[in-house]
Parts: structure tokens; C-alpha cells; sequence
């Protein structure tokens, strides 16, 4: 083919070619600067996307665990809170039937103590109905109490695995230590209440059980919402990596494409004033 054509011009569609995958190659820079993302979605990077979408999935799914699991500890705190409460109260109700295990303990003296341990005991149930938060209860199962008493399983992860936790019952534990006035007034039986395996002291073991076991709890969930958050963190981490844009980098070929642009339009131009330097032949 003639170079020398005014039909076909070679040099315009060059530079038009070479114009146009700069305007591309400028259009999707200016895209990952403006989204600040290498991959801003599918038509990028289609198998770096999909793996983005998933890896952002699995952060809103732990982003969820860790506010039900924050929910939780709301409850596990005050669960704790009103055990501490419990055995509190447990040690000086102990105090006052070692009192009345005392059979010089006669009279109006003995009264006292009855109605002293008869003020505790109203305490503890208290604080047995008052153990709620949002509307849940693990240990105030008396049927005045406060919420509603069950079984807790919380989402701990992404997957929807559950953990288990556990309840007191102070239903048990009142009915067990709620002593009548005809108790209290037999110091034999009352000592009877305080032995080893005592009524009483199997409570007051059981109250220690249940703490232990909450304390556990409490570190299990807060464990948990920290190892969520980490996980969360690392995934963010490599999330950034595969997608995001090296603005620094990104700048620096703006300049360039954008030098590449108007030098291609300069070319073009050229290109597009060849045909008229055929004129000079003939005049």
C-alpha cells in the first residue's frame, strides 16, 4: 500500500491506535485512583474479585459474632456481679447460723438472729430475680424473677458455631437456704446446716462452682471476641493486599499517560496533515 495515499492514511490509524489504549489505559488508571482500589469490581480482575467478595463476607459474618458475642458479655457480667452478690450475702448468713447453732443462744437474742438471717435470705433472693440483662437471666429462675432464664448459645465465629453457656439455678439454691423460724430454732438442726456435706454448705459450694464456672465464661467469650477481632484485622490485611491500589505508583503513571495523551494527539495531528503535503507536488 502507498504511503503516499490521500485514500488511506497508515500514519492517523497509528496514532488513533495508539491514542485510544492510552484514553484506556488513563480511564482505568484514574479509576484506582478515584476507588483507591486495584480491583474495583469483577470487570478488573474477575478470580481476585470473587476471592475479595468472599474475604469481605467473612469479615461482616465476625463483625456479627463479635456483637453478639459483646452482647454476652453483658450478660456473663452481670450473671457475675450477682453471684459475687450471692456469696457475699451466703458468708454473712454462715456467720449468723454459726450463731445459732450455739445453743446458749436463747431468748430474744435468738430472735434477732432468726430475723437477721430471715433479712439476708430476702436479700439473696433479690438478687437472684434482679440477675437480668436485656431481657435474659442465667440464674433467677424464681418466678418473680427478672427475664427469662435459659440456656444461652452464642455465635462465636463466621461459621455459626455456637458456644454453650451455662445456668444456676437460684430457684435451688433459695429453697435450699430459705430456713423457717421452726429450723432456726433447733441449734442441733441449724449445726446440722453447717457440717461438710450441711444443706447449707452444699449451697454455698455449689454458689463457688457456679463462679468458677462463669469466670470461665467470662475469659472464653473475651478471649474469643479478641482472637475475632485479629482475625478480622488479618483479613483486612490480605483483603488490602490482593485489592487495593498503589496510589503512589498510580500517580506517577497519571503523569505519564497523561504526557503519552497529548503527545498521541500531537501525533495525530501530524498524521492527519500528511495528505496535504501531497498538494506541494502539484503546484
Amino acid at each position: 500500500m502507498s504511503l503516499n495515499s490521500v485514500n488511506t492514511n497508515m500514519g492517523a490509524m497509528v496514532a488513533l491506535q495508539s491514542l485510544e489504549q492510552t484514553q484506556k489505559d488513563l480511564s482505568a488508571t484514574q479509576k484506582r485512583i478515584s476507588t483507591g482500589y486495584r480491583v474495583a469490581d469483577s470487570t478488573d480482575d474477575g478470580a481476585a474479585y470473587a476471592i475479595a467478595q468472599g474475604v469481605r463476607s467473612t469479615v461482616g459474618a465476625l463483625t456479627s459474632a463479635n456483637q453478639q458475642l459483646g452482647n454476652v458479655q453483658g450478660l456473663l457480667a452481670t450473671t457475675q456481679s450477682g453471684l459475687n452478690d450471692i456469696s457475699n450475702t451466703m458468708n454473712q448468713m454462715r456467720d449468723v447460723l454459726v450463731k445459732l447453732a450455739d445453743t446458749n443462744v436463747t431468748g430474744n437474742e435468738r430472735t434477732q438472729y432468726e430475723a437477721q438471717y430471715k433479712s439476708y435470705s430476702a436479700q439473696l433472693k433479690t438478687f437472684i430475680e434482679d440477675a437480668s440483662y436485656n431481657g435474659k437471666t442465667l440464674i433467677g429462675d424464681i418466678s418473680t424473677a427478672n427475664g427469662v432464664f435459659n440456656r444461652v448459645a452464642v455465635v462465636r465465629n463466621e461459621s455459626g458455631s455456637t458456644y454453650g453457656i451455662a445456668t444456676f439455678s437460684g430457684s435451688a439454691l433459695y429453697g435450699s437456704i430459705a430456713f423457717t423460724t421452726t429450723q432456726l430454732d433447733g441449734a442441733t438442726t441449724v449445726a446440722a446446716f453447717l457440717t461438710a456435706s450441711g444443706q447449707f454448705v452444699n449451697q454455698q459450694n455449689a454458689v463457688g462452682s457456679a463462679l468458677n464456672t462463669i469466670g470461665a465464661e467470662v475469659n472464653y467469650v473475651n478471649n474469643q471476641v479478641t482472637f475475632n477481632k485479629n482475625k478480622i484485622d488479618a483479613l483486612n490485611s490480605g483483603l488490602g493486599a490482593l485489592v487495593d491500589a498503589d496510589l503512589a505508583k498510580e500517580s506517577a503513571q497519571l503523569t505519564a499517560l497523561q504526557i503519552r495523551q497529548q503527545l498521541g494527539v500531537q501525533a495525530l495531528t501530524l498524521a492527519n496533515s500528511a495528505p496535504q503535503t501531497l498538494l506541494s507536488l502539484f503546484k
